[in-house]
C-alpha cells in the first residue's frame, strides 16, 4: 500500500486533511493496466493532496498452466489470427510512448501465470513496500523487457531490488496460505462483476471502469472526495 500520509496528521491544530483512497484491480499483464498506472500516477500528482493507493489482484488467464504459455500458441488460442491484434498492439505502442512506456510486444516470448507476482504484491502491502512501484517494476520488466514475471527467480530479483527480503519472498510463495487469500481477493472482485481491468474504486464510493486518461481521473478524484457536483475540475481544497 503507497501512503502520501505526511500531512494528514499534523500538530499544529490544524483540521485534518482528507485523504483519497484508490484501490486497484488490476494484472501485471495487461498492457491497459500499465497505461492506466501511468495515468493515475499524473493524476495523483496533479492533485497533491495525502493519498492512499492499494492494489487488488486479478489474473485475465486465471486457468494458465504455472509455467505460462509461449506467446504464439496463447495468441492462436485466445484470438485466431495473431495478424490481426498488430493495428491494437500499433495503438498501444503509440500510446505508451505518451506515457513514457516503451511497449516492446516483440520481446515478449512467454505468457506467464501471474498468481505469484500477485501474492508478491500482497506481500509488499503487508510490509510497507510500495505495491505501485513493485507493480512498475513488474510491468516494465514484462511489457519492456520480456521478462519472464511468472518466473520465481525473476520474481524475487525484481521484487528485491524494491525493498523485499529474500526470505519473505520464499516464505510467502511456499506458503499456501498466500495464495489462497490472493485466490479468495480475486474471486472477490469477480463477485462484485469485474471482468476486465484496470478497475479503480475511489473512496469507496466511486467506481471507474478501463485505462481512464488523467483528466477523467482527476475529475472523479474531486467527485469521490467532495460530492457528484463542483464548480471546477479540481477542488482547490485537494492541492
Amino acid at each position: 500500500m503507497t501512503q502520501n500520509v505526511s500531512s494528514i496528521a499534523g500538530q499544529d491544530g490544524k483540521p485534518l486533511q482528507a485523504v483519497l483512497r484508490v484501490d486497484i484491480i488490476a494484472d501485471l499483464v495487461c498492457p491497459w493496466c500499465y497505461l492506466g498506472k501511468r495515468h493515475l500516477d499524473d493524476a495523483l500528482l496533479a492533485v497533491r493532496g495525502p493519498s492512499l493507493v492499494s492494489w487488488y489482484p486479478f489474473q485475465l488467464n486465471p486457468a494458465m498452466p504455472v509455467g505460462g504459455m509461449g506467446v504464439e500458441e496463447y495468441l492462436a488460442m485466445k484470438f485466431g489470427n495473431p495478424d490481426e491484434l498488430k493495428p491494437a498492439l500499433d495503438k498501444l505502442t503509440e500510446a505508451g510512448k505518451l506515457e513514457g512506456i516503451e511497449f516492446n510486444f516483440d520481446k515478449v516470448s512467454r505468457i506467464p501465470n501471474t498468481l505469484n507476482a500477485h501474492r508478491l504484491m500482497r506481500l509488499a502491502e503487508t510490509e510497507q513496500v510500495s505495491a505501485p512501484d513493485l507493480a512498475e517494476e513488474f510491468l516494465r520488466g514484462f511489457f519492456e523487457s520480456g521478462l519472464d514475471i511468472g518466473d520465481r527467480q525473476v520474481l524475487s530479483e525484481l521484487a528485491i531490488r524494491h525493498g523485499l527480503e529474500y526470505k519473505d519472498i520464499n516464505e510467502t510463495l511456499d506458503n499456501d496460505l498466500s495464495r489462497s487469500i490472493v485466490l479468495s481477493q480475486e474471486a472477490q472482485a469477480r463477485q462484485g462483476g469485474v471482468t476486465g481491468v484496470p478497475n479503480f474504486l475511489l473512496n469507496r464510493r466511486l467506481f471507474l471502469i478501463g485505462a481512464q486518461n488523467t483528466a477523467t481521473l482527476v475529475n472523479a478524484f474531486d467527485r469521490a472526495m467532495f460530492g457528484e457536483i463542483s464548480e471546477s475540475l479540481v477542488s482547490p481544497t485537494v492541492h
